[in-house]
C-alpha cells in the first residue's frame, strides 16, 4: 500500500497601476511608466477537492511466445478466450471488455557470429476492462491471471461524472481569489469597486490520481491487493478588480 502526500501551491499575482493614482501607489511615477486605465488588483486563486474514485479501467495482456508464429497465435488466442470467458462470468456478459490491441513480433537472437536470427515469436493480445466495481479490482486481476493472463499495462481510477465537482472546484477557486483581494485592499487603504475580469487560469481543470495503480507489471499467484485511493481535482482562476480610495 503506498500513501502519498500533496502540497497545494497558491501563486498570488498583484498589480496596482494607474497613469491617475499616484497616490495609491504611494509615489510619484513618470508619464508612461504605466498602461492608462484604472488601479486595478490581480490575484490568483487555486482550489482542490479530494473524492473518491467511481470507475476503474485496466489493461489486460496475455502473452504467448513459440518458435512457430503460428503457434504462438494460437496459444494465444485460446489463452484470450479464456480470459475472456473467465471475467465475463465474473462481472457479466454486459461488462465492459473489449481488445485494444493485437500482436505477433519476431524476438531476435544475437549470437556471437553477430548475425541477428529470429529465436521464435511472441503474440500479444491487449484487453480493456471498464467497471465502476471499484472493491473487485484486485479479484478481476486474479481472475484473469488464473485463466491465462500475465501482465497488467495499466490501472487507472477515475470518476464517471466529474462535471459537479469540476464546478465546486471552481467555485472555490473563485472565493479563494476574491478573498485575496479584500485582503490586499484592505491592506492598502482602498475598496474593491467593481470586478473588472474573471477567467479559468492554468489552462483548465487538472484531476490527480493519489495512487500509483500499476505499470508494466507482471502478473503474480498471490492476491493482487489493490486500494483506489482518491481524486484531487484542482481549478485555478484570474480575478483582476477595479479599486478606488
Amino acid at each position: 500500500m503506498h500513501r502519498f502526500s500533496f502540497g497545494l501551491t497558491v501563486i498570488m499575482v498583484v498589480s496596482i497601476f494607474s497613469l491617475q493614482a499616484a497616490e495609491v501607489r504611494g509615489q510619484e511615477e513618470q508619464p508612461g511608466m504605466y498602461p492608462p486605465g484604472p488601479p486595478v488588483i490581480r490575484t490568483h486563486g487555486e482550489a482542490m477537492v479530494t473524492v473518491e474514485p467511481d470507475r476503474a479501467e485496466i489493461q489486460i495482456g496475455v502473452e504467448t511466445e513459440d518458435p512457430s508464429a503460428q503457434v504462438a497465435a494460437q496459444k494465444n488466442a485460446a489463452r484470450a478466450d479464456a480470459v475472456l470467458k473467465a471475467l465475463h462470468d465474473l462481472l457479466g456478459r454486459d461488462a465492459e471488455i473489449k481488445t485494444i490491441g493485437y500482436s505477433i513480433n519476431p524476438v531476435y537472437s544475437s549470437p556471437r557470429s553477430g548475425k541477428n536470427t529470429i529465436s521464435h515469436y511472441k503474440a500479444t493480445n491487449m484487453l480493456h476492462v471498464k467497471t465502476d466495481q471499484i472493491k473487485r479490482v484486485g479479484e478481476i486481476i486474479d481472475h484473469a491471471n488464473k485463466a491465462g493472463a500475465n501482465t497488467i499495462e495499466a490501472l487507472n481510477f477515475s470518476l464517471k461524472d466529474d462535471a459537479a465537482v469540476k464546478l465546486k472546484a471552481l467555485e472555490q477557486a473563485s472565493h479563494d481569489a476574491r478573498a485575496k483581494a479584500d485582503a490586499i485592499a484592505s491592506a492598502l487603504g482602498v475598496k474593491i469597486k467593481r470586478i473588472l475580469r474573471v477567467e479559468e487560469a492554468g489552462g483548465g481543470m487538472g484531476l490527480y490520481a493519489r495512487n500509483r495503480g500499476f505499470s508494466s507489471m507482471a502478473m503474480s499467484a498471490a492476491p493482487t491487493p489493490v486500494e483506489a485511493g482518491s481524486l484531487d481535482i484542482q481549478a485555478s482562476v484570474m480575478l483582476t478588480v477595479e479599486v478606488t480610495q
